[in-house]
């Protein structure tokens, strides 16, 4: 759960005044992403999903074992471009501005996923200004089964099968749009199995579909949304069933893609912290630590018990207890600044450092970090100098 570097690192940090840190096993990183790479088929590409962790050092070391990384907005393009100047670019989500749209044709994207009728319309007539060209898939949301799904991408996320019939005649009229294939991203949290039955599904409906659009050698793009389990943290996703699956599923012809991103980086990370007071009330114990859901948003978002380490310092004389089930929270003013709620301890005291694991994705980029101003946590990349990012 807690790598050993980290668990050194979230130690010697107990010492200083640097707490909160997001502290990433760079090592750990690089291994489970190759681990990915090559339990897929080779024909599979792989794009990594900037949104579950856009830091730089994050992006440079999956880099070097993925085909290109996915942007949703202006803002990650322009980051991720500079970080990774050479990198293949696919920009989706849904509501892309018109500068948006010209920044990705000035910017050299590869693919741009479009999410509507208008947004097509408006793609063509930003290309054709600008004489320029672009690759595009087009974003279905399908109405498949989605059980067991934690987010069903619904709603906004593309368009269903009436609905993208229409683009046919905006591309017909639009010269300057190349479509190239389809993109479905319809649900997140799914095991191998389920999200095999999905690209099955999802390819069932996108081959008949881009073959009467006139595609050849087409390029249908899977999705992400990997299972990744925060109450167990040893289920981890099998990445070698679903390369298998993948296997038989694929065609000569064309090209699978998939958009990973929470379970790449995921398990590289830690948020940790240190306990500042202990205290009962009304029958319930609190451990109150240094800083809070404000910086490691993902508990509240998916309301679990953040998996977690207790580093005991073993020199405290604060309040301190031990056998009982006890509640992690934060400084914030608001009951929701929770952890982790009535978790079983069996010792912990001010002073202790609390290493929260699977803080790797979706940590402090979705977080609202500005909420009573704290002060912001520090980062630290262990492992950097060993893994190099030459060619990156």
């Amino acid at each position: 759960m807690i790598t050993p570097a980290v668990a050194a690192e979230a130690s010697r940090l107990g010492d200083t005044d640097q707490l909160p840190a997001f502290v990433y096993d760079m090592t750990a990183l690089r291994d489970h992403v190759a681990a990915v790479r090559n339990a897929l088929p080779t024909s599979t590409e792989i794009f990594y999903a900037a949104k579950a962790n856009p830091d730089a050092p994050i992006l440079r070391t999956v880099a070097p074992f993925v085909d290109g990384i996915e942007v949703a907005s202006g803002g990650e393009l322009e980051h991720v471009r500079k970080v990774l100047p050479k990198a293949r670019l696919n920009f989706g989500g849904p509501g892309k501005t018109d500068s948006e749209l010209r920044l990705a044709l000035a910017l050299g994207v590869e693919r741009i996923h479009v999410e509507s009728p208008y947004e097509l319309t408006r793609l063509a007539a930003i290309a054709q200004q600008a004489g320029q060209s672009i690759d595009i898939m087009l974003r279905v949301n399908l109405a498949t089964t989605r059980a067991g799904a934690a987010l069903a991408m619904s709603g906004p996320f593309g368009m269903d099968p009436e609905l993208i019939q229409s683009c046919r005649t905006i591309l017909a009229a639009s010269p300057e749009l190349r479509l190239r294939g389809i993109h479905a991203h319809l649900a997140s949290g799914l095991n191998a199995a389920a999200m095999l039955q999905q690209s099955a599904a999802i390819l069932a409906w996108a081959r008949p579909w881009l073959a009467d659009s006139g595609v050849s050698n087409p390029e249908i793009n899977l999705g992400g949304g990997m299972a990744v389990d925060y109450i167990d943290p040893t289920d981890v996703f099998d990445w070698a069933a679903y390369g298998k699956g993948l296997a038989a599923l694929a065609r000569p012809s064309e090209t699978l893609r998939i958009e990973p991103g929470r379970a790449i980086t995921a398990y590289a990370g830690a948020y940790v912290t240190q306990v500042l007071d202990v205290k009962r009330a009304h029958g319930e114990w609190f451990a109150v630590l240094r800083g809070g859901t404000m910086q490691l948003r993902t508990p509240v978002t998916k309301g679990h018990n953040q998996p977690h380490v207790i580093i005991s310092r073993g020199r405290s004389t604060g309040p301190f207890v031990h056998g009982a089930a006890v509640t992690l929270v934060g400084q914030l003013c608001t009951p929701k600044d929770v952890f982790a709620r009535s978790v079983e301890i069996d010792h912990i005291a001010v002073g202790d450092v609390v290493a929260f694991a699977m803080a790797g994705a979706y940590g402090w980029n979705i977080s609202h970090h500005d909420f009573l101003m704290h002060p912001k946590p520090a980062f630290v990349y262990l492992g950097l100098d060993q893994i190099g990012h030459a060619g990156v």
